[in-house]
């Protein structure tokens, strides 16, 4: 990995991109503009924070996470790959994917005519992550920061041979009160319901939040939206190349067993992930190409 002072020669951008070290010393890179600005870890390639110039955070982070080598942060964008949830067939190794937890390094930075800046990352491989998984990938993080935030993952294969790919930005989105917020956007949907035992059931309406939920929604649509009355705004997912919506939180009890998620943490924060899990994982054909993208912004209610 380079040095700060490297990446601030090869990729920052005066005014506009820079690196430092952050908490833990882990190397972070900042990325502001006129319109919005942003805050990247290295490790994970994992989005920190975003906000639009003169609007309230999107993201959520955990005063509490723990900023340490390989250890995955709480809060913010993890990205999950090259699978979601457990490993098909190994269980000993780490839940969705090595990606979140290593390190990535920058490959281009640009500002772009319309005002926003974009900074391109790419996963670091090493013989630990060849372990983890063997067959030849590439991936690459394509942060776009204006008035929204826009997030490409894309991933080619390597190899000789097709390759099962599954993968979610496990994003962060703050809330006022969760208890007070719902989401739109997944009415018809079916969904695999983790805290009832994986049973398939079909979303009606709009989804409130009232317990501990964990769910993988099913060709799900482009676009769902979480409407939060006490911040009165409504936070805008658009996406592509994803089929599946994954809804998380922890609630009160699995929060306070985390013990990363500070107190109440888990009232002001909502995971509404765009992915690829389950029966929607892709199948990407040696050689290929799959990109999965997804754009936050809020609106006023």
């Amino acid at each position: 990995m380079k040095s700060i002072e490297q990446l601030n020669e090869a990729y920052g951008i005066a005014g506009q991109v820079s690196f430092s070290n952050g908490k833990g010393d882990m190397p972070v890179v900042s990325v502001a503009n006129d319109l919005g600005e942003a805050s990247v870890a290295l490790q994970g390639a994992h989005v920190l924070g975003f906000q639009a110039k003169g609007k309230p955070p999107l993201i959520w982070m955990s005063e509490e996470a723990s900023f340490a080598p390989g250890k995955s942060l709480r809060g913010g964008v993890p990205v999950c790959w090259p699978w979601f949830g457990p490993h098909a067939s190994d269980a000993s190794l780490p839940g969705h994917g090595p990606a979140r937890t290593v390190d990535w390094q920058p490959v281009a930075s640009q500002p772009l005519n319309d005002g926003r800046t974009r900074i391109s990352f790419e996963l670091v491989e090493t013989d630990k992550t060849r372990q983890m998984c063997a067959h030849a990938l590439r991936v690459q993080l394509h942060v776009t920061v204006g008035s929204s935030l826009a997030l490409e993952l894309e991933t080619t294969n390597l190899g000789d041979s097709d390759f099962t790919l599954g993968a979610a930005l496990h994003t962060y989105f703050a809330v006022g009160d969760v208890r007070l917020a719902h989401i739109e956007g997944l009415d018809g949907c079916e969904y695999i319901d983790k805290m009832d035992g994986g049973m398939r059931k079909q979303q009606h309406g709009s989804l409130s939040i009232s317990e501990e939920t964990d769910r993988i929604y099913l060709g799900t649509g482009s676009r769902a939206e979480i409407v939060d009355p006490l911040l009165g705004r409504k936070i805008v997912i658009e996406s592509s190349g994803s089929a599946s919506t994954v809804v998380w939180n922890p609630w009160i009890e699995t929060a306070n067993k985390m013990g990363d998620l500070g107190t109440d943490g888990y009232l002001n924060m909502l995971c509404v992930e765009t992915a690829n899990a389950a029966d929607d994982v892709v199948q990407l054909a040696a050689g290929a190409t799959h990109s999965m993208f997804a754009d936050y912004s809020s609106e006023a209610l």
